[in-house]
């Protein structure tokens, strides 16, 4: 009888450490919203969304002991959405402004990116005052078409940047303003097997230089203070810049705070 109690008991007590574990296991899931058409910061490979910005916020989160979970959505849903509260965390390659300050809580920058100035090849646009009386192509809701708009260009906005490329590309458009890094590869990828009279090219010239980072609603003030402080040691011990290097994409540091 004594060794059926003790037999008994062993089972018990091998099956609370097994739940015991599992719940220790399961991780509360931490919702991202991001639009993958940013390459390299956020696009998709197959059905998986990864790029920097990804890896970064994977990190964060196994240091918040999070799980990441990334939800698709177009990019002038995304800060929208986070000040509603349908998600936790908002990413997309977004610039900090006074204007989404106002109702967005971010985090501070981990990064500097510039607006590059897109145009096909032979264009007569060769540097930012050639943009005036043209017609230029952005993607919605971003710092792009903010600066497109507030100089009076004729501004073309799309969902997408694919298709703000493709409005380049048909002549829709005399140029494709997007941040610099975004620009590098889907420039990069176009050209590929095209005749140089054929290219899109790059202007030297940079519109703006620009801080990024994450962004939350009101109300999270302690988990951004957490943030910050992972940022930061993510910052110093080299992991952001290896993370942009792992995409062959240039880095520069935010000015610090």
């Amino acid at each position: 009888m004594k060794k059926l109690l003790s037999f008994v008991l062993v089972l018990a007590m091998l099956s609370l450490g097994v739940l015991t574990f599992a719940s220790c296991s399961v991780k509360e899931k931490f919702v991202i919203a991001t639009s993958p058409d940013f390459p390299p910061f956020e696009y998709l490979e197959g059905k998986k969304v990864v790029g920097i910005e990804v890896e970064i916020m994977q990190n964060i989160c196994e240091k918040l002991g999070k799980k990441a979970v990334f939800k698709q959505i177009d990019f002038d849903s995304v800060l929208v959405g986070v000040a509603a509260g349908k998600f936790d965390c908002g990413m997309s390659g977004i610039t900090v402004t006074d204007a989404r300050k106002e109702n967005t809580l971010f985090t501070d920058p981990y990064c500097l990116a510039a607006q590059a100035i897109v145009v096909k090849a032979g264009s007569s646009i060769t540097c930012k005052a050639d943009l005036a009386g043209k017609k230029v192509s952005v993607q919605t809701s971003t710092t792009a078409e903010d600066f497109c708009l507030e100089n009076d260009y004729d501004v073309l906005a799309f969902q997408a940047n694919n298709d703000a490329e493709l409005a380049l590309v048909n002549g829709n458009v005399d140029a494709w303003v997007i941040d610099d890094l975004t620009a590098a590869k889907m420039v990069k990828e176009y050209n590929e097997g095209k005749a140089d009279d054929a290219k899109l090219v790059i202007l030297s010239e940079a519109m703006t230089t620009e801080p990024y980072a994450f962004a939350f609603a009101f109300g999270n003030e302690e988990l951004v203070k957490q943030i910050n402080e992972i940022q930061k040691e993510m910052l110093e011990d080299g992991t952001i810049a290896a993370i942009f290097a792992k995409y062959d994409a240039p880095y520069t540091a935010p000015e610090a705070n």
